[in-house]
């Protein structure tokens, strides 16, 4: 089996740079999504803003209880990531090899990121939805990723898939606004080295920082109650005040969309949408500053080894 280069140094290089922006924005993801979980009436509130979340952790001495979760979120996101990257990649190559095009649109991109999103959603989902139980756990209180990820049955297990894969637009947008973007940016300046293969073009830090930042935030806002209704969906095990019937009821879309609206009113679908935007965004940005800095040092490294592994192929035959 043959893997291609580019897609496996983007996917290599997407993975590291996921693992890194979920664990230092860990804390406050685990804020961001306590505060959304919660579906109440305005005065019924635990949560006022993510702020109180922090400080509940804080005056209950269950400070490293915001990172409940974290292994189970890092796994998710490394795999995701990997996975999301190289389809992406490879879906992007495949359409320029079939058409003959130097180039992708606009359309050819979003649905390339699209068919990649799918693909990683229906193998990480388990994961995702383990994670969001362990972060909307009550502080201190939280299960073991593998008893989390093993309790309850396969359906349960697969909580909001149909929302996620709906929500394959949120990266579809993000990394086809990224890069038509750095497309424009990079014209011109492709390299004209013949021979071996050279590295991919690659945005400076700050500029990838940017960019990554803008469409992320253009992302969030297009699809964030749709983002709002997958947590209530995934936690809805941990929403006490409610039955067993209503829970049920909150993990479907068309009861998580109902459950809101009675609640919270149309307002509602947007509530932690500031907090929503700080953290994907800083996320995003971070993933592909750390993704752009480090592609051509794992495209390097994916030579090498490539090479190795043909040397002692080689060697092996001869003998």
């Amino acid at each position: 089996m043959t893997f291609d280069l580019e897609s496996l140094s983007e996917a290599t290089s997407g993975a590291i740079g996921s693992l890194v922006s979920t664990t230092v924005l860990y804390p406050l993801d685990t804020c961001k999504t306590k505060y959304q979980a919660e579906v109440q009436a305005h005065h019924q509130r635990k949560y006022r803003n993510i702020s109180d979340v922090l400080w509940e952790a804080i005056s209950t001495r269950q400070v490293l209880s915001l990172y409940q979760g974290l292994g189970a979120k890092n796994v998710q996101s490394f795999i995701s990531s990997f996975l999301y990257f190289y389809g992406y990649s490879f879906f992007k190559r495949l359409y320029m090899k079939k058409t003959g095009s130097k180039t992708i649109g606009t359309q050819a991109n979003l649905l390339a990121a699209i068919a990649a999103g799918a693909c990683t959603i229906v193998v990480t989902q388990p994961l995702d939805t383990a994670a969001s139980k362990m972060q909307t756990s009550e502080f201190g209180k939280s299960k073991g990723f593998w008893k989390t990820l093993s309790e309850g049955t396969w359906s349960e297990a697969f909580d909001g898939l149909g929302i996620s894969i709906l929500l394959t637009t949120n990266p579809a947008i993000q990394y086809t606004a990224f890069d038509q973007l750095k497309q424009r940016i990079l014209k011109g300046k492709m390299s004209k080295k013949t021979g071996i293969k050279s590295s991919p073009e690659v945005l400076s830090a700050f500029t990838a920082l940017m960019l990554g930042a803008l469409s992320k935030c253009a992302a969030t806002c297009l699809t964030y109650p749709a983002i709002r209704c997958k947590v209530m969906i995934q936690a809805a095990e941990s929403d006490t005040d409610g039955s067993e019937d209503e829970r049920k009821v909150q993990r479907t879309i068309s009861g998580a969309f109902y459950t809101i609206l009675r609640r919270e009113g149309l307002l509602g679908f947007f509530k932690g949408l500031q907090a929503q935007i700080l953290k994907t965004v800083l996320s995003a940005a971070l993933l592909l500053m750390v993704k752009e800095k480090i592609t051509k040092t794992s495209w390097i490294l994916i030579l090498m080894i490539r090479r190795y592994l043909f040397v002692n192929h080689a060697k092996l035959k001869s003998a």
